[in-house]
């Protein structure tokens, strides 16, 4: 699984994975389509994000959360 849209360095946002390095993290990306389930509004919010960057921070987050049990 390539994910050419999440990179991480240790010297921006505490070594959080990001989308394209910009400072955009996965986990805002994450908060950002549950706040704003209207696509073209979530665009116009954020015009850097592009739909390949959503898809690839989603699949990103259910891979590195693939097999680990969140506690109540």
């Amino acid at each position: 699984m390539a994910f050419n849209r999440i990179t991480c360095d240790p010297a921006s946002m505490n070594g959080q994975p990001c989308i394209r390095n910009l400072r955009l993290t996965v986990r805002r990306v994450l908060e950002v389509v549950a706040t704003y389930p209207d696509r073209a509004e979530l665009h116009r919010e954020f015009p850097e994000l592009e739909d390949e960057d959503i898809r690839q921070a989603l699949e990103y987050a259910s891979a590195v959360l693939d097999g680990k049990v969140v506690g109540t």
